[in-house]
């Protein structure tokens, strides 16, 4: 049984509560670009959740172009994911939180020095170092350990592709078996699965008569435990270093 030495956090919805604000910011800008292109779709932050939830921006509008047949045009694309990443920076900096529970648990797995804790999102580098700094865990997170699909890569991407993490593991120097990845959403979870990683699934931020589908949900995507709470972590993590999950 490998030794775990490796924990890598999704951020929004997982560390802080980004995802709500996050999209009431996406739904204004997508709201244009629908009409713009005289698409009859609105969305509001909550329904642009329930159909996208744990993509970032570029892959939002990529499914929306093959969803719906429409053309963004290469140099409107980078344009409109500046944009969303500035609406949505404003938005988390006045109002961002922390996940309940997880500033304790940080401080506690920090404080005993045996792990490499690094953040791995779908979302653009800036934003997410926005969020962990507004909060006050970018004291966890030092050096070169934030990872973004949207701008880490060589090419930018999104979860479910498990590129994200192969990089953050390539760049941390660890191997998938001896990392646990913390993920909310089912593209996280197949993100880091595909890429060999356990997965705790986080299930905390979702409404109470949401929680049980998600369940499923992250369960059927690879997740090999669900938390209700961070304070569950360290039973977990205990569990999985001892080879019982």
């Amino acid at each position: 049984m490998p030794q775990i030495t490796t924990l890598l956090f999704d951020c929004d919805n997982t560390l802080v509560l980004s995802e709500e604000l996050a999209f009431e910011a996406c739904a204004e800008l997508i709201n244009e670009i629908c009409k713009d292109r005289n698409l009859d779709l609105r969305f509001t932050g909550q329904t642009l959740i329930q159909e996208f939830v744990g993509q970032n921006f570029r892959g939002m509008l990529t499914s929306l172009q093959e969803r719906y047949g429409i053309e963004i045009v290469p140099a409107d694309l980078e344009s409109y994911v500046r944009a969303e990443e500035d609406a949505v920076i404003a938005k988390l900096k006045a109002s961002l939180r922390p996940c309940e529970g997880v500033d304790d648990e940080l401080k506690r797995l920090n404080d005993t020095g045996k792990y490499t804790m690094s953040v791995v999102s779908s979302s653009a580098l800036r934003r997410v170092r926005a969020s962990i700094e507004k909060v006050g865990q970018d004291k966890y997170f030092q050096g070169e350990v934030v990872f973004s699909a949207a701008s880490s890569l060589p090419k930018p991407t999104s979860k479910p592709d498990p590129a994200v993490y192969l990089f953050a593991l390539e760049k941390l120097g660890k191997k998938a078996e001896e990392s646990v990845a913390i993920e909310d959403s089912k593209s996280g979870t197949l993100s880091a699965t595909r890429a060999g990683i356990k997965v705790v699934g986080y299930v905390g931020p979702y409404e109470e008569d949401k929680k049980e589908e998600m369940v499923k949900v992250l369960k059927n995507a690879g997740a090999k435990v669900i938390m209700y709470h961070w304070s569950e972590f360290p039973s977990i993590l205990e569990k999985i270093e001892a080879g019982e999950v």
